[in-house]
């Protein structure tokens, strides 16, 4: 009889890095990824962000808008072997591109794609250029009565619904330029298109072909998408396949839009990152943040645009439940506060 021979220990699982741990959807994306066969280190600002305690590790990181963000932001990784990073709000997104220089698969369009998209006025511009369907828009320092009132009203630069307003008439708008909370060369304003709201998944990765569209109706939203339903709709898509052809992305974004009264969609926004919608996307049938993640750091299969229409998500909170050890395990107890220089917890995280 031969000697046995000696049995491999099984690979340790990869550890993928997701931020914004407080957000509407990190918690679950935290579960689904622990689900896939990942281990998950989730990164707040905030202690109380729910995300940072369904996670297998998480750490405190400061705001994605100062210089120690990514020095910390990649220590945690290069601790932890991390082998992606899945960033999730606006701020992180210019500057944690810089890990790609570590080997850390950062699952990201390319830095220009992010930063054409995150200057919302420049965007329309360029759109517009292109011959694509977008609100007509002006910055507010230049408003001279086109577009007409009712206008939105929102900053150059920003994240989610922070800082949009609806401005009915002139006399609202020149309440909002003379309030000083915002300069008027730092406010969009756009017509108001009245028509059913969309936000589209329009999943690419490095070599730049779309892999799939997915186009969700807005039912309820407050801050981010609360209920939205899946829907099939031609034109939708081929606006969206348009919009890659023109701003080639070579990773993931979101596509809000809203149907004019001819039934025409409109872009009035791009978020150059996964939507907060991504878990709708993967249950009516494509798992863009799983299935991206394995084009990256597995050569994994490309994904089909082959989903369900009519699947619903209603977005809520959820009890869960952990032993105080853990709960405190990682310094992260609200109750023992942040770090000197870091901002104070808001109630309910992001």
């Amino acid at each position: 009889m031969s000697a046995a021979q000696p049995i491999d220990p099984p690979a340790a699982p990869p550890t993928v890095v997701v931020t914004t741990a407080g957000s509407a959807p990190t918690a679950g994306t935290v579960q689904h990824l622990r689900a896939l066969g990942y281990r998950v280190v989730a990164t707040d600002i905030d202690p109380s962000a729910p995300g940072l305690y369904l996670a297998d590790r998480a750490y405190l990181v400061p705001p994605g808008g100062s210089e120690a963000f990514v020095p910390e932001l990649r220590g945690i990784c290069l601790k932890e072997n991390a082998v992606a990073v899945v960033p999730l709000v606006d701020e992180e997104l210019v500057p944690v591109a810089a890990l790609a220089g570590d080997g850390i698969a950062v699952l990201l369009p390319r830095p220009e794609f992010v930063a054409a998209c995150l200057d919302k006025y420049a965007l329309m511009r360029r759109l517009e250029a292109a011959g694509l369907p977008v609100p007509r828009t002006a910055l507010a320092s230049r408003w001279s009565g086109d577009p007409e009132p009712p206008l939105v009203v929102k900053p150059r630069t920003g994240r989610g619904s922070r800082g949009v307003t609806l401005s009915a008439s002139a006399e609202d708008l020149n309440r909002l330029l003379t309030s000083g909370v915002w300069p008027g060369d730092q406010l969009v304003v756009q017509e108001q298109v009245s028509g059913p709201e969309y936000t589209v998944s329009v999943v690419v990765w490095r070599d730049g072909e779309v892999q799939a569209v997915v186009p969700k109706e807005v039912i309820l939203k407050q801050g981010v998408t609360r209920f939205a339903v899946t829907r099939r709709h031609d034109r939708i898509a081929e606006v969206c396949r348009a919009v890659q052809r023109e701003l080639r992305a070579d990773g993931p974004f979101n596509v809000q839009l809203a149907l004019d009264a001819d039934g025409e969609p409109r872009v009035f926004e791009i978020n150059p990152r996964f939507s907060s919608t991504a878990p709708l996307t993967a249950a009516a049938g494509v798992d863009e943040i799983g299935g991206l993640l394995r084009q990256a750091v597995a050569g994994g299969p490309r994904l089909a645009d082959d989903w369900r229409e009519g699947v619903v998500m209603v977005r809520r909170s959820a009890d869960e439940f952990l032993e105080e050890s853990r709960f405190a395990e990682y310094g992260l107890d609200p109750a023992a506060g942040v770090p000197a220089g870091w901002p104070e917890p808001r109630a309910g995280g992001r």
